[in-house]
């Protein structure tokens, strides 16, 4: 009987300490989308400042599971921009997403998603355990054992071949497997001892390959030597120029005795890379002398865009090669005409991990460019783009580092071969944060290569369409200084790049405003203060939304056309110094107006929407000029009030009538369709497909 009530007490111990547990809480950061985490069910914590348009968010209370969770719940006003704690449950996909502005968060409309979650305050729900630590889909582990007994985690990306990452040898070894074995043969001219050899290349092929395990940050040995060979090949003198001596360089980095990987990748004697220039069909003299460069000393203010560089600096690509690239990259900032005004130019430099080099504020022009280009040294490790592109996506674009806003924001990607983890989800979340993504691609896999290649078709997975305006392949290094001058077109073609396109900035915008007798002039603005309160959710400038308006009563006026003005606040003033005109109503007549002289003037890359509102049936025909419009790519909404006729209201608007006509009774109750307005702009926009 002791016992027993020994144990029964112990027991009742036990669960009073779980009871008092204290459930630890993850946090998560702003831009962590509910769809990354796999957990069906978590708490979380939020920290400050997630009230931002950055972090997007679509849906009204049940969100589209690539909704920001943080921004989420500041929208349901489940916590504010300080942060808190906040419960998380996944959901069936939804049919169609309602936008709304709601605790100072906007949130978007979206036609339909494979997944929802739900948001409320973060209390544990009886019965339920939560993690306390969340599991996102990008880094699934798997439990391997190893032949001793050791237990190792393979993460999802990190998964390599066993010779991409050697563990690191100690000095010993290193110069046990660097040394040289002094020999009486023929003079090999990438090997470092200065003793002739006549080793058969069978032998050094091995040594190489030994020595490839051992170094440290080789992560790509991909018969360098040996590129463009049958399989034959070893049996062969390296010196033969058949044998694609532009890998010839990383072949005399696996023989150096230096124990710094700064010596790793020395450039070929003189004998080399002469030989590598002929083998390319390329003359010394062709490369020696490239073609002059179109240089903008001024500036170029016709390409305003934010670029950001991402280098390779992987052991893989060699010195000389970096080098190369690195005037390739000097080449561009002098084409494009570095200024304040014009394009800003950033470097990141990637192997295995990124790192800034300068940002876009550091540098406002070529020539400072270029030198400070000239001074970046070499990183090494592999070539991790996906990784690469997180780091841009979340810490380049920013306004402490320079970014305008108004601008663009384009990376440009270097890849020597290929990289070593996934860039798929890295670069769709960079697309969805509005950046451009360009692919420079050198001397990609062969045939026998592929098999090497982590993630086929990277570069289309990448790149914001597929039709090849963003991504170029130069299949030599030394072919590179050829691509300049077209890469720099297709970065500075504003009308092209899609990713930086959203519903709130691209369109233009052309209001037709009833000034008839019947609407009076406190109603008239009101009417004003309505056109307002949707010009001001748009991103205006020359290069984003732009506003023009038309007022009409038997006749027409063009109160400002769309480039009249360039930032909002001028645009708002614009609105509010409109003075009520007072006629007739003939509204046919306005859209034609509103037709030729404001959206035949809209810009190709634009989307044209024409917001009318009127009080009243029109005098004149409403159709025929309406359908006109329509097929002329105008997007028509209608908003009437009061008297305005249901039929025309109908016929003006683009199809289907309910998500482009709407009607109030009373012009004080406009107001009630600037969020719905917004909502449907950005549906229409974002059911586009990406390809």
């Amino acid at each position: 009987l002791g016992v027993f009530l020994i144990c029964s007490y112990a027991a009742k111990e036990a669960a009073r300490k779980t009871k008092k547990a204290k459930l630890y809480v993850p946090q998560i950061d702003c831009d962590v989308k509910a769809g990354k985490i796999i957990n069906p069910e978590f708490i979380a914590k939020c920290p400050p400042g997630c009230q931002d348009v950055k972090y997007r968010v679509y849906g009204t209370d049940i969100y589209a599971s690539f909704s920001s969770v943080c921004n989420a719940a500041i929208h349901s006003g489940i916590i504010d921009n300080t942060g808190g704690k906040i419960l998380v449950q996944k959901v069936a996909g939804h049919s169609g997403y309602r936008g709304s502005f709601s605790n100072g968060v906007r949130s978007l409309s979206l036609p339909r998603w494979r997944e929802s979650f739900l948001v409320s305050e973060g209390k544990p729900r009886k019965g339920v355990t939560y993690p306390s630590t969340l599991e996102y889909s990008s880094s699934k582990s798997t439990i391997v054992k190893s032949g001793n007994d050791r237990v190792n985690v393979i993460t999802g990306d990190a998964i390599r071949k066993e010779h991409q990452t050697p563990p690191v040898p100690t000095p010993a070894t290193q110069m046990a497997t660097t040394t040289p074995t002094p020999t009486t043969t023929t003079t090999d001219p990438s090997t470092t001892t200065p003793k002739p050899t006549t080793t058969a290349a069978t032998t050094r092929t091995t040594t190489l390959a030994a020595a490839a395990k051992t170094r440290p940050g080789l992560h790509r040995f991909r018969n360098i030597a040996f590129r463009g060979t049958s399989t034959s090949a070893s049996n062969r003198n390296i010196l033969q120029t058949n044998t694609g001596l532009q890998r010839q360089e990383p072949v005399a980095a696996f023989r150096r005795a230096a124990g710094s990987p700064a010596h790793l990748g020395q450039p070929p004697s003189t004998h080399q890379q002469s030989l590598s220039f002929l083998s390319l069909g390329f003359s010394s003299k062709e490369k020696l002398n490239p073609k002059p460069l179109e240089s903008i000393s001024q500036g170029n203010p016709n390409c305003k865009v934010d670029l950001s560089f991402l280098m390779d600096g992987s052991w893989s690509i060699g010195k000389r090669r970096f080098q190369l690239q690195k005037q390739f990259l000097g080449n561009v900032a002098q084409a494009l005409g570095i200024s304040s005004a014009g394009p800003l130019m950033g470097v990141v430099q990637y192997g295995d991990d990124p790192s800034t080099e300068f940002n876009l504020k550091t540098y406002v022009n070529s020539k400072d460019v270029r030198n400070a280009i000239e001074k970046i040294t070499q990183k090494g490790g592999l070539s991790n783009v996906g990784k690469a592109l997180s780091f841009v996506n979340k810490n380049f674009f920013l306004d402490a580092n320079g970014n305008r806003g108004g601008a663009p924001n384009v990376v440009v990607v270097m890849v020597d071969g290929w990289p070593t983890d996934r860039v798929e989800e890295a670069s769709r979340l960079a697309r969805e944060s509005g950046i451009n993504i360009f692919f420079v691609t050198i001397e990609a896999a062969a045939e026998s290569e592929k098999q090497n290649v982590i993630e086929p078709d990277f570069v289309d997975k990448a790149v914001c369409r597929t039709n090849g305006f963003y991504s170029i392949n130069v299949p030599s290094w030394f072919s590179l200084h050829k691509v300049v001058q077209p890469l720099v077109k297709r970065v500075c073609d504003t009308d092209r790049l899609v990713c930086s396109k959203t519903c709130l900035n691209s369109a233009d915008i052309g209001f037709v405003i009833d000034g008839s007798s019947s609407v009076g002039t406190g109603n008239f603005r009101t009417v004003l203060q309505f056109v307002a309160n949707i010009s001001k959710e748009f991103e205006i400038s020359d290069t984003d939304t732009r506003i023009g308006a038309v007022q009409y009563t038997y006749e027409q006026r063009l109160e400002f056309s769309f480039d009249k003005y360039s930032t909002k606040q001028d645009v708002l003033s614009a609105i509010k110094r409109i003075s009520y005109w007072s006629g007739g109503t003939s509204t046919g007549a306005a859209i034609s107006y509103a037709s030729e002289q404001l959206f035949s003037k809209s810009k190709p890359n634009k989307r044209k929407i024409m917001i009318l509102i009127t009080d009243g049936r029109s005098y004149d025909d409403v159709r025929v000029p309406a359908m006109a419009a329509h097929q002329n790519g105008v997007i028509a909404y209608s908003i009437g009030v009061a008297w305005a006729a249901q039929d025309e209201l109908e016929a003006i608007a683009t199809d289907p009538d309910k998500e482009h006509a709407f009607f109030v009774d009373e012009f004080d109750n406009l107001y009630r369709f600037v969020n719905q307005l917004i909502q449907n702009i950005c549906t229409e926009f974002n059911s586009q497909p990406r390809n």
